[in-house]
């Protein structure tokens, strides 16, 4: 008797192994995508790097300044943000770091904490250490009583400089402040932070990169002000990881690879601050529709769509910022080199 049936006998099992396939790239594409965007931010930084150069008189060859390296300043960008909400003006001096932190933004908003998940090259740092933590078996799990109050300093973070900035400037200070010369050279401050530390920064540096072999996502899970904003627009993000119980074994599969530690098992939606839609639960959980990516009033949506949705409308706003004007700064570069000059006697306003 012939035992080789064609496939389109089962619909059932063809549609089960199609989804498997689907489900079981999400790690792969996850970590494509990551890697793609640290490449290109390492791009970005040699370039900078060599405008920083020229502009401080230790190169001789002129080099273009990289408007993306503005994605690395967020306090500004929401000194700008303030500013356009008040007066209507676009920052014209680091027009792209508003961008990349508007996208950010709708991003946390509506798809999850999706830029820390996908796109943010401190986090896949952080992951690739957490990776190798593991594979040496020196990566701890922190006790509860400790991890709880850990947790709470990027919201002190957070509201420290929401009260600086939000609460506390007005629209003159705003103002004042963007067009300073502490703010024209922002950006080599804190290239320049980086390549001459205090030995306090240094030291501080040294014991993050340490931990995040030790400790899953030390920066990102305690001290990111910046996640902690996003975290707290995801909790009104329409996608949900939903956990049917009645087909849950318990075997906590979900939980170990959760990069944010979340106790999976113990709910049945998924609404955690901390949570960056990464998606890793999906295709490590041994029952079919025991977890899986909703929206409201749908039962279940293909897991794909979210960083579909993630890197489309990320390149949407990049796009929109080069058609209406606010990528490129209109500070020309004989101006920052004018200001580069003064790096180190120029201090924060």
């Amino acid at each position: 008797m012939d035992r080789h049936y064609p496939i389109n006998l089962y619909p059932p099992l063809a549609v089960s192994m199609k989804f498997s396939l689907k489900i079981n790239h999400i790690s792969r594409l996850r970590l494509i995508i990551q890697s793609l965007f640290a490449v290109f931010c390492l791009i970005i930084g040699v370039q900078f790097y060599q405008f920083y150069l020229w502009a401080t008189n230790a190169s001789a060859q002129i080099a273009v300044r990289p408007p993306a390296v503005e994605a690395f300043l967020p306090l500004g960008a929401l000194v700008s943000l303030k500013r356009l909400l008040l007066s209507g003006e676009y920052d014209t001096i680091h027009p792209a770091g508003l961008t990349i932190f508007l996208a950010a933004l709708f991003l946390g908003l509506f798809l999850r904490k999706g830029f820390c998940g996908w796109i943010c090259p401190i986090g896949f740092a952080s992951n690739l250490a957490e990776k190798i933590g593991k594979k040496l078996h020196i990566l701890q799990t922190i006790p509860f009583w400790i991890d709880l109050p850990l947790l709470s300093l990027k919201y002190l973070l957070l509201a420290t400089f929401s009260w600086l900035i939000l609460w506390k400037m007005n629209l003159q200070e705003l103002t004042s402040f963007h067009y300073s010369s502490y703010n024209m050279i922002s950006d080599a401050k804190m290239l320049h932070f980086f390549l001459d530390p205090s030995r306090l920064a240094g030291s501080i540096m040294l014991i993050l990169l340490l931990l995040s072999f030790i400790v899953k996502n030390p920066w990102c899970r305690y001290l990111c002000p910046h996640g902690a904003l996003l975290g707290l627009l995801a909790t009104l993000s329409p996608f949900q990881i939903k956990r049917e119980k009645t087909l849950c074994i318990d075997c906590k599969k979900c939980e170990k690879v959760c990069p944010a530690s979340i106790k999976i098992t113990a709910r049945n939606t998924v609404r955690n601050c901390e949570c960056i839609g990464c998606l890793e639960c999906l295709p490590v959980c041994p029952q079919k529709e025991c977890l899986q990516l909703t929206l409201p009033g749908k039962a279940t949506v293909q897991p794909l769509l979210l960083p579909a949705l993630i890197i489309g409308s990320f390149f949407l706003f990049w796009l929109l910022a080069r058609i209406t004007g606010h990528w490129q700064s209109q500070v020309s570069a004989e101006t920052f080199h004018h200001y580069y000059q003064q790096l180190k006697s120029i201090g924060h306003p």
